[in-house]
């Protein structure tokens, strides 16, 4: 095996080129990778659409582009004479596909690890049996054993586990990004008044709850803060192809005299990830945006179905304990079936985290 140092590290290639929320829970991954010594250089393997995200992550030194299953020979060639010209130490699988595996195996990377998933594990040296189906355990921290299983098996020092927040901003980032939605949305922002950003929408790849049910929730914790003296303000947040929807929820909740604005689309991903740095609480489905605020380790409400894949436990978000809060459909009721949640519960739930000491803490 090499003997690695600070003027050798080891070249390390990770993969997660799925959907956002599934690469943002291998941030806990990648800041581990980062932390071992001697600290190696970490290149991920990502789809356009989470490039910009994977640019501002600071435990990523090079971001490499998937083209994809549809890329065709010419693309799979592309990118397979570029990862050999990278002379790679090891290749770090977190979602395992075939065609990955056959990259990483044609590429000749000397130590290839993934988890004991589907066939594609016979393109892998190394494979780590998780049986993620089951949903023991959240997403990052599976995430997080692959990484201390590729940090001893190159005789990396494995670090002790990361804490959040796992995307750190400057201390002021959170007074800015203020700044701009109150600009953008046209909130006030010099007052204490706790900011709440719900955000409808699911990208398509999350079971939800309804616009309706999203009114009655933010109605229920409005009228709850009230009464303990406190006005919130409602911004509401919305994804590619989402903002009508936005639009009219935010029409509702004004309508119902709640103070909502809808914050305008950002000319970014980035841009939109570093918006929510400005909330005191994001509430949404198990979708991109809840897992953005998680790292950020802004204080989340996730509403999730109960089934065995995608449980509030295997998809927690990363933030600290304490801050977040998590909803599901009872035992007896069916898994998706979102409209059984408890929304006077959770509205209860939420309004009482919502403390003015709680809030102050957000803001430097």
């Amino acid at each position: 095996m090499t003997s690695f140092t600070a003027q050798r590290p080891p070249r390390l290639l990770v993969v997660r080129n799925d959907k956002l929320g599934d690469f943002m829970l291998a941030w806990p991954a990648l800041a581990a990778l980062k932390a071992a010594s001697p600290s190696p250089h970490v290149s991920v393997l990502v789809p356009d659409y989470t490039a910009p995200l994977a640019r501002a992550c600071p435990w990523i030194d090079e971001v490499i582009l998937d083209p994809g299953d549809a890329a065709g020979r010419e693309g799979r060639c592309t990118l397979l004479a570029d990862l050999k010209s990278r002379r790679f130490d090891a290749l770090l699988t977190l979602f395992s596909t075939p065609r990955i595996g056959w990259l990483g195996w044609r590429a000749g990377i000397p130590l290839r690890l993934a988890p004991a998933t589907k066939w594609a594990q016979l393109f892998y040296h190394r494979r780590v049996t998780q049986r993620r189906s089951r949903s023991e355990k959240p997403e990052h921290v599976y995430n997080l054993e692959l990484a201390e299983t590729l940090l001893d098996a190159l005789g990396l020092t494995v670090p002790p586990r990361p804490a959040p927040p796992y995307w750190p901003l400057a201390i002021d980032e959170s007074r800015r990004q203020r700044a701009a939605v109150a600009e953008e949305a046209g909130v006030a922002a010099d007052d204490d008044r706790p900011w709440l950003f719900l955000h409808p929408g699911s990208g398509g790849s999350a079971v939800n709850l309804t616009p309706e049910a999203y009114a009655r929730l933010a109605g229920d914790i409005d009228a709850r803060l009230r009464a303990a003296n406190t006005t919130p303000a409602w911004v509401i947040t919305a994804g590619p192809g989402e903002a009508d929807n936005a639009d009219a929820l935010c029409a509702t909740l004004a309508a119902d005299g709640l103070e909502a604005r809808r914050l305008p689309p950002s000319p970014g991903l980035e841009t939109f990830a570093r918006r929510l740095a400005a909330a005191d609480l994001f509430i949404a489905g198990s979708t991109g945006p809840l897992h953005i605020a998680a790292c950020l380790d802004r204080p989340t409400a996730g509403f999730y179905p109960s089934r065995r894949s995608a449980t509030p436990l295997r998809w927690q978000t990363c933030n600290a304990a304490e801050r977040r809060l998590a909803f599901c459909p009872p035992d007896d009721a069916h898994e998706a079936d979102m409209s059984t949640i408890d929304l006077t519960m959770a509205a209860e739930a939420i309004a009482e985290s919502l403390s003015p000491s709680s809030i102050s803490e957000l803001r430097p």
